[in-house]
């Protein structure tokens, strides 16, 4: 073969920067994408059922599981007493979530105690046969409830603080108060939450499990078991779905499995109903934003003042450093001159809340949004307008500091919105929309261009790392595998790309495998849309040492210099001869070079004191932005999504194909979670939307009817991450927020748009219509 057929034939297929698709995408539409429900049980597997609590708030006088012993196919009843270690998975640390009910439940749906049995159905229903004597304590399960009855926090609370609002909120010639109510989300997982447990010799467990975090999972089942770490392993191929609702709320599932597997002697598996998993699992925080806007007549802001209570539920779980996202976020992309935020992370007898893609961002982001539009409709400006008066400036401007200190270095907030602007055509179509509205009785249609400014980091420093393994055997095929878990957002996919890059071969020489705790341990939670810009580092570093390693073989083995090495797509250019890679790997081997490296890498540059209020907790930040026209039935409030474009910032992306698909989910979702997603407690505690039946998640006929959807493909990041890349999995979920400021405008037309409407959210129809009438009236 010469030199040009050789060089034709072998075109790389595994560049970072190109669009591949996902790599279980055929698995998942055929089917044969394998979850830990599909893997093959070991024989004798027993299944476990939850016992679950029917009061909000009591004391347990006594309870009979006779007849729960006694029915069909059970094999073993666990209860606190059944614990071998620590009946505790809280995940922060403050021991304040029994794995088991003992004296007290402190919401409806609480675990009291787990029936084994032979299969999952007899499981189920013998759970339903317990006899429980309570004595009711007084509960509540809101936010205004919660302040009313004095309620505790779950966490410390945190106040952001720069300048002198104290004073200075008094000295503006406007100004503003109010509160509004932004509703939580359920996760709505495909898979629900799932877990199997397998034990070893002596003490050793191993755990397959659905959750974003295996290290934690691993922790957890050790510290409930009474072992140390390295007895048990954590396994996770791949999720149908997380969203962060299986970044801690996985722990009680694995645990209880792994408490009976170690008692019985035999393999477990838990795998709760859909209904069982929406009532017994957290979901997206409540939150009730009060607000204080102090601004001039042509709507600048000058002093801002808000306090961000939420609905924690009755533990802390991941409340502290979600309600402190919300403050991070509550500027949006807006520069506060005077500025103190505080949050209230408020008990409530309600299942403990948790994660979300998000993690309170889009609270607080939407109750920034909530300041600009009070203000347009105070000084009678488009809301676009008062943003781009707004936003952070550049460097030098004396507009870059964030409420916790933090300047903003890398802001093209204001040239997205510029660009978007111009491409969707808003100025004549939002004209277009006041003319139609003018003469159209029952349809009202509204228009909103929306920004986003999301921090990329843990907020808790110590998550920013992550560790990698990288083989490669002497057919030059790869072996990988990380710290991060894969939810199908195409993790795996990206990381695997930067593997295949670093080396120049086609990706179907890199082997993709289960995350695992017994290769890479102490992983962080794949989470804070940290995952590629942690593992990718990892892997690269790994994938680099094996690297130097093979350049520093070819130089001694060919008696050439280092430049005249250099990896070309599946070969190896060594000074004049070409050799295939899989050539010079077994050559190596040959030569006991070491084929095999870890990785690891840690965020630079951030640091944050709480206390304080000052640091740097986020090492660059994702931008966007979203235009969406909306029409509204003023007689019913129903309305329709007519259209959507978005602009949105990956930095240079690793993977086009699956960012768009991240920005295009996260939008829906978050499209969701602000219109028909409601959840609703009734008096005695009970989370009546539970199912299907009477939750709503978006259907694939509500999403835009026109869905425009592109990637800033000038950007690139300031900061040297992975291929100058940026975080996709959550900034986009807040592009969403133009619907909801759209039906907003549609509602403000009925009072010819002098009044802000203060929709608060979900804008489920009900609410629409309510706010129609409330306008109506005035």
């Amino acid at each position: 073969m010469d030199k040009s057929t050789f060089e034709t034939k072998h075109v790389i297929d595994g560049r970072m920067h190109v669009s591949l698709k996902h790599d279980s995408a055929h698995k998942h539409v055929t089917g044969q994408a394998e979850y830990i429900d599909d893997i093959p049980e070991p024989a004798g597997t027993l299944h476990g059922g939850l016992g679950l609590s029917d009061r909000a708030h009591a004391e347990i006088v006594s309870i009979d599981l006779s007849a729960v012993k006694a029915a069909p196919g059970v094999v073993a009843v666990i209860t606190a007493d059944d614990i071998p270690g620590f009946n505790d998975v809280a995940s922060t640390g403050q021991h304040d979530e029994p794995l088991l009910a003992t004296t007290e439940v402190q919401f409806h749906g609480q675990p009291i105690f787990a029936v084994i049995a032979e299969t999952r159905d007899q499981a189920r229903r013998a759970a339903k046969l317990a006899h429980i004597e309570y004595r009711d304590l007084p509960h509540w399960t809101d936010i205004d409830g919660a302040r009313e009855n004095g309620a505790p926090f779950v966490v410390e609370p945190m106040t952001l603080k720069r300048g002198e609002p104290e004073t200075e909120i008094d000295k503006a010639p406007l100004r503003i108060q109010g509160h509004m109510y932004i509703g939580g989300q359920e996760h709505f997982y495909l898979e629900s939450h799932v877990a199997m447990a397998i034990p070893g010799e002596d003490d050793e467990v191993t755990v397959w499990s659905s959750t974003q975090h295996p290290s934690e999972v691993q922790h957890m089942v050790a510290h409930v078991l009474g072992i140390a770490n390295n007895a048990v392993t954590v396994m996770t191929r791949r999720m149908g779905g997380g969203f962060g609702g299986k970044e801690t709320q996985g722990n009680q599932f694995a645990a209880l499995a792994a408490v009976a597997a170690r008692k019985l002697k035999r393999a477990v598996k838990f795998r709760p109903d859909r209904d069982e998993d929406m009532v017994a699992t957290g979901k997206r925080h409540d939150f009730r934003v009060d607000y204080d806007v102090a601004f001039d007549e042509d709507g600048l802001i000058h002093a801002v003042d808000a306090t961000y209570a939420a609905r924690c539920g009755f533990s802390a779980d991941l409340s502290g450093p979600v309600t402190d996202r919300a403050l991070f976020h509550a500027d949006s992309s807006y520069y506060y001159p005077h500025v103190r935020l505080t949050s209230q992370p408020l008990k409530t007898h309600t299942v403990s809340n948790t994660a979300f893609r998000g993690f309170g961002g889009p609270q607080g982001m939407l109750g920034g949004e909530r300041i600009i539009e009070e203000i347009a409709y105070a000084v009678g400006k488009d809301p676009l307008d008062i943003r781009k008066l707004n936003f952070y400036g550049q460097r030098g401007s004396g507009r870059t500091v964030t409420p916790y200190h933090q300047e903003v270095e890398d802001n093209i907030v204001a040239r997205l919105v510029e660009e978007l602007e111009t491409s969707s055509d808003y100025q004549a179509r939002r004209q277009a929309i006041i003319d139609f509205n003018a003469d159209s009785p029952v349809i009202r249609k509204g228009i909103a261009l929306t920004p986003v400014k999301f921090g990329i980091s843990f907020t808790m420093t110590a998550y920013n790392q992550a560790g990698a393994l990288v083989h490669i055997y002497q057919d030059g095929s790869i072996h990988l595998n990380h710290g991060g878990t894969e939810m199908g957002q195409g993790l795996y996919t990206k990381v695997a790309q930067v593997v295949a890059d670093t080396f120049q071969v086609d990706i179907d020489r890199v082997k993709i495998t289960a995350t695992t705790t017994g290769k890479v341990p102490n992983t962080s939670a794949t989470a804070a849309s940290s995952g590629s810009d942690l593992n990718g580092m990892a892997a690269y570093d790994a994938a680099r040492q094996i690297k130097e390693r093979l350049i520093e073989f070819a130089v001694r083995q060919w008696k050439v210099a280092r430049e005249k090495v250099e990896f070309l797509p599946n070969r190896v250019r060594i000074g004049s001869e070409i050799v295939p890679f899989d050539t010079l790997v077994r050559a190596a081997y040959y030569d006991r070079v070491q084929l095999s490296a870890t990785g690891f890498y840690k965020t630079p540059k951030i640091h944050w004191d709480r206390k304080a209020g000052r640091g740097r907790p986020f090492y660059y930040f994702a931008y966007g932005a979203a235009v969406s026209e909306v029409a509204i039935d003023t007689l019913t409030g129903e309305y329709l999504v007519e259209r959507t474009d978005i602009l949105h910032d990956v930095g240079k992306s690793l993977n086009p194909a699956i960012d768009i698909g991240q920005v295009e989910g996260g939008f829906v979702q978050g499209m969701g979670w602000l219109t028909t997603e409601e959840l609703w407690w009734d008096d005695r505690g009970r989370l009546r939307t539970h199912a299907p039946s009477t939750y709503k998640i978006p259907l694939a006929s509500d999403r835009p009817k026109v869905f425009n959807v592109r990637l800033a493909e000038w950007s690139e990041n300031a900061e040297p991450t992975i291929g100058r890349s940026k975080a996709v999995g959550e900034p986009p979920f807040m592009l969403a927020i133009s619907v909801f400021e759209a039906i907003s405008m549609a509602v403000a037309s009925v009072a010819d748009y002098k009044v802000c409407p203060r929709l608060d959210a979900p804008a489920t129809p009900e609410r629409v219509l309510m706010a129609v009438e409330r306008l109506k009236a005035l």
